[in-house]
């Protein structure tokens, strides 16, 4: 740790609701950052079960923040006005952190000031806390790093991003975004908001080494619960990307950067496809046709200059089967799009289709 690092205040801030299960493993995971200046402030949002029981035995040394229940915007934009620091953190009840993040990102933001969002993988553990061997995101989608302004308008939701744990801030840039906006995202999905919008506002660091755990317990608020296709699932990041979307053209325009006039990603098009396709009667956006999402597909191969042409071709491929394809194939198609785990074989040739956008910087470690 440097010099520079150890003089950078890193604050955490717990979100809870209803976590009380986890929510000791997440506070000792705080407690024992290998970083001495860490401060930390649990949010309650509201909470029925035993979590305000554990939250009564806290010392005087963390701030505990008890409030109605008003969805994750509202508890971490709560959390934000007790910060005082120059990093944070914003941990998900159910998730840990390694006990290396905070020394690992205070590190990251001293070394260069332009700086606003470092991000680190996390290994996805079960309910009791055991590994289970897997890594969020996948090791074979590469994490993006650098100046990442111009993809991030061009392609947000196709760049490899991590979950609100997964991530911490620079504290200023957090500001210039504040508040959350509670109504676009009501009960989850804030992470949504400040993982993209901090990317306007300065350089990204990845980290490779994972440095907090993601835990899957089927109850959580967004994971999608099971092994199969949850399209109530994938109708709120359908919601969650629209919104997004806004506020980014939003922000671009407030900082006087170069935005497109619409935000094309692969990822998004094929969520309102297959949303399309497989329940239209519940499809999100009014708007949308397939030969509108085709077409605008077809845009967003071209913009897409981090994946080969073979990659390209590849998605425009599955946009067209998808499309045309009765029912029951277009749901295999959309389970193998959606579901790494499925297609492993597969996945080590698309290692190979990605390529560093002219933006990136090489990940450190």
């Amino acid at each position: 740790m440097t010099t520079a690092a150890a003089g950078l205040a890193v604050d955490i801030v717990i979100n809870n609701h209803n976590y009380g299960a986890y929510l000791g493993d997440a506070i000792a995971s705080a407690c024992e950052q290998t970083y001495e200046n860490v401060n930390l402030i649990i949010v309650d949002d509201g909470s029925t079960d035993d979590s305000r029981a554990l939250l009564a035995e806290q010392g005087d040394d963390v701030t505990v923040v008890l409030k109605e229940n008003g969805g994750q915007a509202s508890a971490l934009n709560a959390g934000m006005e007790r910060c005082e620091g120059d990093v944070v953190i914003f941990l998900d009840a159910d998730d840990t952190l390694h006990p290396e993040a905070a020394a690992r990102v205070a590190a990251a933001f001293a070394a260069d000031d332009t700086v606003s969002k470092v991000q680190y993988r996390m290994d996805v553990i079960d309910a009791d806390g055991h590994d289970q061997g897997e890594i969020k995101p996948p090791p074979h989608l590469p994490l993006p790093g650098g100046d990442l302004e111009r993809v991030e308008l061009a392609y947000p939701f196709d760049l490899v991003w991590l979950p609100t744990s997964g991530n911490a801030f620079r504290a200023d840039a957090v500001r210039r975004i504040l508040p959350i906006p509670e109504e676009s995202y009501p009960v989850c999905g804030a992470d949504w908001y400040l993982v993209h919008l901090t990317t306007l506002l300065g350089r990204v660091v990845s980290l490779e080494a994972a440095s907090a755990s993601y835990r899957v317990h089927g109850a959580n608020s967004y994971e999608p619960q099971g092994t199969g296709l949850d399209l109530a699932q994938l109708r709120q990041t359908i919601v969650f990307a629209a919104a997004t979307s806004d506020h980014l053209l939003r922000l671009a325009g407030e900082l006087g950067q170069p935005r497109p006039s619409r935000i094309l990603s692969i990822a998004d098009l094929a969520n309102r496809l297959i949303s399309l396709k497989l329940e239209p009667r519940l499809h999100p956006l009014p708007g949308d046709t397939r030969g509108g999402l085709l077409r605008d597909a077809a845009g967003a191969c071209r913009r897409r200059d981090n994946v080969s042409p073979a990659m390209k071709l590849m998605f425009g491929l599955w946009f067209a089967v998808v499309a045309a394809s009765p029912r029951p194939l277009a749901r295999r198609l959309a389970e193998l799009f959606l579901f790494p785990a499925r297609r492993d074989a597969l996945n080590q040739v698309l290692a190979h289709l990605h390529r560093p956008s002219r933006n990136d910087a090489v990940a450190v470690s």
